[in-house]
């Protein structure tokens, strides 16, 4: 089975680009309305996945105080920097079936990249299990 059946295109998924500040990065994130969203570079390639977490916990950490905790003392930051390498691996567009499903189960979503590791889309958990419910009843 290809994955390419389940793909939401680029287009159509909120990402966030990785020269963004922390306050454009949260602010987008926060209108999506997602918990968490990958995170691309200026020539489109996949760098990782932020997530609401990575920002509470660095501006945080960059707060001593807080009750003079502001976004303006991470201004100077960019979300590459609060990112967590490794952490959701992307699959390619020929990945197997099975190893997408691995990979699903571990994260609410993957996402896929092409063989320069640019980033196409994502596909969701919820869309797999759409699937596989809809085909087990046939």
């Amino acid at each position: 089975m290809n994955i390419a059946l389940f793909l939401l295109p680029k287009a159509e998924v909120t990402y966030l680009r990785d020269d963004m500040t922390l306050r454009q990065g949260l602010e987008k994130l926060r209108r999506s309305g997602y918990t968490a969203v990958p995170v691309i570079d200026a020539e489109d390639r996949y760098v990782g996945v932020s997530s609401e977490g990575d920002f509470l916990w660095n501006i945080l950490e960059r707060n001593e105080n807080l009750r003079d905790m502001t976004l303006k003392n991470v201004e100077h930051m960019a979300v590459r920097d609060i990112l967590q390498g490794g952490k959701v691996q992307p699959a390619r567009i020929d990945t197997a079936m099975e190893t997408l499903i691995e990979q699903a189960m571990k994260q609410n979503f993957v996402p896929v990249i092409d063989d320069r590791n640019v980033f196409i889309g994502i596909v969701t958990r919820s869309d797999i299990i759409k699937y596989f419910v809809a085909h087990s009843k046939e």
